[in-house]
């Protein structure tokens, strides 16, 4: 099965991976990439910086999300690779899992209700909406 791990370094995407690596259904037979989206810069800071200092901002921004999920994951005997892509969040995660063939997407989630995603928009929410493969919310 290929596993697409959404994180963003939050502590939601700690208890996620800590999840992920004690459940039976997770384990080395499995196809995982631990995947971060990378919220674009506003475009006059781009424009005024350039597509090489913005393409690098992203990728240092990136890497220190993921390296610590693949030290996690790597640490407990998963095998992992990492990606990353810059466009809004829930909207990124959804289409580079169904352009990759994912089976599942598995992401840590703040747990908001109602009111919480009206004022402030949810990731999750938005995944979910975009989405068609299987998502598996872990809070």
């Amino acid at each position: 099965m290929k596993i697409l791990l959404a994180v963003d370094g939050s502590d939601y995407t700690r208890k996620m991976l800590e999840y992920v690596s004690r459940q039976p259904l997770f384990d080395e037979r499995h196809d995982y990439t631990v995947f971060n989206a990378q919220a674009p810069l506003p475009a006059h800071a781009a424009s005024a910086v350039g597509a090489g200092a913005t393409h690098q901002y992203h990728q240092e921004e990136a890497q220190k999300v993921l390296g610590p999920a693949l030290e996690r994951l790597h640490g407990r005997g998963f095998q992992a690779t990492s990606a990353w892509k810059t466009g809004p969040a829930g909207e990124t995660v959804a289409k580079f899992a169904e352009d990759g063939g994912y089976d599942l997407v598995v992401m840590g989630t703040h747990g908001y209700g109602a009111l919480g995603r009206l004022v402030m928009g949810s990731v999750t929410t938005q995944v979910l909406a975009r989405c068609a493969i299987p998502v598996l919310l872990v809070r």
